[in-house]
């Protein structure tokens, strides 16, 4: 009897549940071997090579990158800002994106609905750093009508992936 070990798919393919076990294996080290990663999902090294270059083929592996500490480099505080922009037009928000991906400090910007428009994480190295990059950064963007600041007090749980 054949057992069918599809567990999800995408507009690229099918993922079967080795599939899933590997992207678990690279999520916490993609450092390890194909010898290692074969081992703890059950494949041989060339297979699991074959199954993640299908993976990169299909862009569920997207890059590969390492996990920096913030607050090692001297950014200790992180700060949650909700943007409201004047207007709305397909001009204002691609402007508004472009000029978000030019300051290093920007973590990630949503464009969302609701109240606001955009929520975005901010690296500081404290308060004066924070109003500094206001001034200098932030609020020459043109456009904004209203911003709201939260600090993060802690983190308590952050992750790339949803459920694996």
């Amino acid at each position: 009897m054949k057992t069918n070990r599809k567990t999800a798919t995408s507009e690229e393919g099918s993922f079967d549940k080795i599939d899933m076990a590997i992207l678990r294996v690279l999520l916490l080290d993609s450092r390890k071997t194909l010898q290692e990663i074969g081992n703890e999902v059950g494949l041989s090294p060339t297979s699991c090579w074959t199954r993640i270059k299908k993976l990169e083929a299909q862009g569920v592996i997207k890059r590969y990158t390492v996990d920096v500490d913030p607050a090692k480099l001297g950014y200790h505080d992180s700060v949650i800002v909700q943007v409201t922009l004047e207007s709305h037009t397909d001009e204002t928000l691609y402007d508004f994106g472009r000029v978000l991906a030019t300051i290093p400090e920007i973590q990630e910007a949503y464009l969302v609905s609701g109240d606001y428009d955009y929520y975005i994480r901010i690296a500081v190295r404290d308060t004066r750093d924070y109003e500094r990059l206001l001034r200098e950064k932030l609020y020459k963007i043109p456009g904004i009508r209203h911003s709201k600041s939260h600090f993060v007090l802690r983190v308590l749980k952050e992750t790339s992936v949803p459920v694996i």
